[in-house]
C-alpha cells in the first residue's frame, strides 16, 4: 500500500454480538484519524447500535433480500480506497474479490480457523486473541494503528431520558443464549434471582419478547425483580443497561452490549470458554465463571446439544457461586 487509504469500507454482517465487538474499534479509529472516512456495511438492525457515532463513520445497511449484485453496485459507487473485511466469510469474500480485481487493497480479520479446530480437540493450552484485538489488527495493517480508548456509547454526551426509574443496587441478568450449551439452566438461574432478591438487590431481566413469559412468574414470585424483556427498543435497552451496577450474561451478545455501555459483566461459560476469543471488550477474565472441564470447550460458538447429555459445564456452577461472585464484583459481602 503506497499511502494510507482515505476511505475504508468495513464489512461485518452478523451476528449482533460480533457487530457490537467492532464498535469500540471503529469508534477509536474514527476519532483518532478524523480525516479518515469509514463506511460500515452491516445489517439494518445492527446499525442501530452505533449511537453517538463519530461523524466520519457512516453505516450502509444491507437489507434482507437485497442481492449481492445490488450491494456491490452501491458500495462500488463509494469508491473506497481499501476494504477492512471484519467478517471473512463467503458473502464478504464476494465483495473482497470484486475490489481486488479493481486493485483495491483488502485486509481480512484472522478467524484463526486452524487454531479453533485445535482448541475444540483437546488443545486446552491454546488461548485465542480476542476478536476486538483482531479487529484492531486489521486497521493497523491498513496503516491506522490504534490503542482502543472507547468507554461508553453514552460517555460525554447529553444522556437520554430513562423510560423507567432504575433502583440501586441494580443487577441486570440476561439468562439466555442462542445455543443450549451456552445457556445456564433456567431452574438454577431462577434460584440465583431468588437469592439476589433476598439480599436486597434489584434485578432487571433482559431478553426478547418471546422470553417475557418465562420471566413473568419470577416477577410475581420475588420482590425487587423487574422484566425488561421485549419492552423497549435496542437504543433504550442499551441506556437502561448502562444504569446497572453490573450485568450477568452468558457467552452471548449481552456481554458485548454491556461493554458498549461501559459496565462490567459477569459471564458464565459452558460449551465455550473465554479462551475461544469472544470475551467482551474491556471485560476482565477475572469476572468469568468457567469450570474448564476436560470436555470444554466442545465448540467455538455453541451447539444445540451436549455431547455428554449432562451439561455439567453449566450445572456444576451452583447458584450460590454466582451470587457470591456478584457480591464480590459489587463490593458487597451482603446486602440487607
Amino acid at each position: 500500500m503506497k499511502e494510507p487509504p482515505k476511505h475504508i469500507l468495513a464489512i461485518r454482517l452478523s451476528a449482533l454480538g460480533d457487530v457490537a465487538m467492532t464498535l469500540p474499534i471503529l469508534y477509536a479509529v474514527a476519532r483518532k484519524y478524523p480525516a479518515l472516512r469509514i463506511t460500515l456495511l452491516t445489517r439494518p438492525f445492527f446499525g442501530r447500535l452505533f449511537i453517538n457515532k463519530p461523524s466520519n463513520l457512516q453505516i450502509i445497511p444491507w437489507e434482507k433480500g437485497v442481492s449481492t449484485f445490488r450491494i456491490l453496485k452501491q458500495v462500488a459507487a463509494l469508491r473506497p480506497d481499501a476494504i477492512a473485511d471484519l467478517h471473512n466469510v463467503l458473502r464478504s469474500w464476494t465483495i473482497d474479490t470484486f475490489f481486488r480485481l479493481k486493485g483495491v487493497p483488502v485486509v481480512m480479520v484472522d478467524k484463526k480457523r486452524e487454531e479453533r479446530r485445535r482448541i475444540t480437540s483437546g488443545g486446552k493450552q491454546i488461548e485465542l486473541e480476542r476478536f476486538t484485538d483482531r479487529y484492531a489488527g486489521v486497521f493497523a495493517r491498513l496503516s491506522y494503528p490504534v490503542e482502543p480508548d472507547f468507554v461508553s456509547l453514552f460517555a460525554e454526551q447529553v444522556l437520554p431520558e430513562a423510560p423507567i426509574e432504575i433502583l440501586s443496587p441494580a443487577i441486570g441478568i440476561a439468562p439466555f443464549a442462542r445455543y443450549y450449551t451456552k445457556t445456564y439452566p433456567i431452574d438454577q438461574m431462577k434460584e440465583v434471582v431468588r437469592l439476589l432478591s433476598e439480599r436486597g438487590y434489584h434485578i432487571y431481566l433482559f431478553g426478547g419478547k418471546n422470553e417475557a413469559a418465562t420471566f413473568l412468574p419470577w416477577v410475581e414470585a420475588f420482590p425487587q425483580v423487574h422484566s425488561l424483556a421485549g419492552a423497549y427498543g435496542i437504543e433504550e435497552e442499551l441506556f437502561l443497561m448502562s444504569q446497572m451496577n453490573l450485568m450477568v450474561s452468558m457467552d452471548s451478545a449481552n456481554q458485548h452490549l454491556a461493554s458498549l455501555v461501559g459496565i462490567p459483566a459477569l459471564t458464565i461459560w459452558g460449551g465455550t470458554t473465554p479462551e475461544c476469543g469472544f470475551l467482551g471488550y474491556g471485560q476482565s477474565v477475572e469476572n468469568t465463571l468457567c469450570l474448564h472441564l476436560d470436555c470444554q470447550p466442545c465448540s467455538i460458538a455453541g451447539t444445540p446439544h451436549c455431547k455428554k447429555q449432562t451439561l455439567a459445564c453449566m450445572r456444576e456452577i451452583s447458584p450460590g457461586i454466582i451470587v457470591e461472585k456478584i457480591q464480590q464484583m459489587s463490593g458487597r459481602s451482603s446486602i440487607t
